[in-house]
């Protein structure tokens, strides 16, 4: 039931980690404690930091250049903006396909940075050069003829194009810089992800404080100009730390295999499968697969239909060798079903990702109708700005949760990270309705101090800004527990040679997050809007009621996190051969 070559442990490592696919590290200890580990990281996470100040320093305030200089509607910018959005995370799967399959992830990495930056040039000469940026009477009454939307939707999609390379491979490529075998470095890989978070906002810190500023007050121009800046500095760190890498293999096409184990399957519908699960086809290495850069996955009983694609029948073989699409390895089929395993609770990320998206839409614009003063100063901070205290939130609760509550919870759990990745998701998603239950309250006070004083023209009521502060510093919270409890779940339930994908499947939850955010601003204005009504969400927010919105992703939210609990009781980890999880 297996073929015959048995490779030793140290060729199989030598499969899993070689630079540019030649040089072994693990089998020479000297190479190997010269790369990888924490020596590696702070390029990887100096380069994260810089994308991130790049990305958020152009998103944070989209919606509002979107209003104020493509002269669109509240609605209209707000559903472009999510739309935008949403691409920037469903792209992630196609440089996933290509890291994983054929590129591996330093070359996705670094040719679709270069992309990139061709579209934050781009966008900036879309806001800074005559004839391409938007024509102004004065500073936020401005209009864009077809071509100057083209050029700016153009170089925002050549954005979305290049992030889809980066965000599923750079954190998957830091933790491949931790090796799974090693006790001591898969302890470090657990706080790798907190720090990687970490360090992305502390990109966002800047942009949403200094660069959201500077594009309110100086000009898009410059404020879109410095995160073009900050994205060269990103490629340059990337570059900087290329001798100290561990790479990866690329492991072949995972959407093939996985077609291949469900036709096998399909052929074999009729055939038993044994009791006896030695008997079913497999490598006769210890425990490296036949799937270059990739460890055996041992059986488990869930979805046996697909088991049949690996029971072996006379018909599986062409002359000497096997035919892949009708016999599959118990590795292949593990790995279709590590995927059918991820999607119930992949399915759930997609509610949180659309509270998530109110950041960058319904908060700014309920922002912008407040009194953006400071104090009872003359200085006025954008209402973007305000996603600095989700930022703040994420620093503050980073360092507390990987140096406070990890050790406490590990005394209680016995577990080495304290809770396990699906209960630290699930704690993200139950904060995660109160920031909602907060926007709400909020928004349906202001409304009523609009109608009792009749503030409804007023450009900014006399209401601080400041009291959205406990809206975002709840969903940073948020954050912590589930974006980052995502990364390491979905990492670590990866198979080997599918983990840029399974990444890039994590980031699709906030690509759909921001769709099912488009969709629903969408079917609630059509809704509200009829009898010549306001609606919820008018141009004017002031005769809306967006406070009725936030309640509804309230109430999705909640029977989300009841899904959640009945399915993440259901699930089963992955189990590699030879280790004892």
């Amino acid at each position: 039931m297996a073929e015959d070559d048995v490779p030793t442990k140290a060729a199989a490592a030598e499969d899993l980690y070689t630079k540019d696919g030649t040089v072994d590290f693990r089998g020479n200890p000297a190479k190997r404690n010269s790369t990888g580990t924490w020596k590696a990281c702070p390029f990887i996470l100096g380069n994260e930091c810089c994308e991130r100040l790049a990305y958020y320093g152009m998103s944070s305030n989209l919606v509002i250049y979107f209003k104020t200089q493509l002269d669109q509607t509240s609605a209209v910018a707000a559903k472009n903006n999510s739309n935008w959005g949403g691409t920037c995370y469903l792209t992630p799967l196609l440089g996933a396909f290509l890291a994983d399959a054929y590129l591996g992830r330093y070359k996705t990495i670094a040719s679709f940075s270069i992309i990139y930056v061709i579209g934050m040039t781009l966008l900036t000469m879309s806001a800074s050069v005559p004839g391409l940026k938007p024509t102004c009477s004065e500073k936020d009454n401005c209009h864009a003829n077809g071509g100057q939307t083209a050029a700016t939707f153009i170089a925002l999609y050549l954005i979305a194009l290049g992030t889809g390379g980066i965000k599923p491979c750079v954190s998957s490529y830091g933790a491949d810089q931790f090796d799974d075998d090693d006790e001591v470095e898969k302890k470090h890989k657990g706080s790798f992800f907190n720090w990687f978070y970490f360090s992305i906002n502390v990109g966002a810190l800047i942009a949403s404080s200094v660069l959201v500023w500077i594009q309110e007050n100086v000009g898009w121009g410059w404020g879109f100009g410095v995160p073009a800046v900050a994205m060269a500095i990103a490629v340059v760190s990337f570059f900087s730390g290329t001798r100290l890498y561990r790479n990866q293999k690329p492991g072949g096409s995972p959407l093939t295999r996985i077609i291949q184990v469900l036709v096998a399957s399909v052929r074999k519908y009729k055939v038993k499968v044994p009791e006896d699960k030695s008997l079913l086809y497999e490598t006769a290495d210890a425990e490296s697969s036949s799937i270059q850069g990739s460890r055996k996955l041992d059986h488990t009983n869930e979805f046996r239909f697909f088991d049949k694609a690996a029971v072996e029948v006379q018909s599986d073989h062409i002359k000497d060798s096997k035919d892949p699409w009708r016999l599959s390895t118990v590795t292949q089929v593990e790995e279709l079903k590590s995927i059918i395993r991820l999607l119930p609770i992949w399915a759930t990320g997609i509610i949180f990702a659309a509270v998530y998206n109110q950041m960058s839409n319904f908060f700014v614009l309920q922002g912008t109708l407040m009194d953006i003063r400071v104090g009872h100063s003359s200085f006025e901070i954008p209402a973007a700005s305000l996603s600095i205290f989700d930022t703040l939130s994420v620093i503050f609760w980073v360092p507390i949760y990987d140096r406070v509550l990890v050790p406490v919870a590990r005394k209680y759990t016995g577990h080495k990270n304290g809770l396990t990745t699906l209960q630290r998701m699930g704690i993200g998603l139950f904060i995660s309705i109160f920031s909602m239950i907060c926007a709400a309250v909020l928004e349906l006070i202001r409304l009523r101090s609009v109608r009792e004083h009749n503030y409804y023209e007023y450009k900014h009521m006399p209401m601080s800004v400041f009291w959205q502060v406990p809206q975002y510093f709840l969903i940073g919270a948020a954050e912590v527990f589930t974006f980052i409890g995502q990364l390491e779940f979905f990492y670590d339930q990866a198979p080997d040679a599918m983990r840029s994908l399974c990444s890039a499947l994590s980031l699709s939850t906030v690509a759909l997050g921001n769709y099912f955010n488009s969709i629903l601003v969408t079917i609630v204005t059509k809704t509200t809007t009829k009898n010549k009504n306001p609606g919820w969400i008018p141009n004017n927010l002031n005769y809306g009621h967006l406070d009725y919105f936030f309640w509804l992703l309230a109430v999705l939210s909640v029977l989300n996190l009841g899904a959640y609990l009945l399915i993440s009781k259901w699930y089963t980890y992955k189990k590699t051969v030879g280790t004892l999880r």
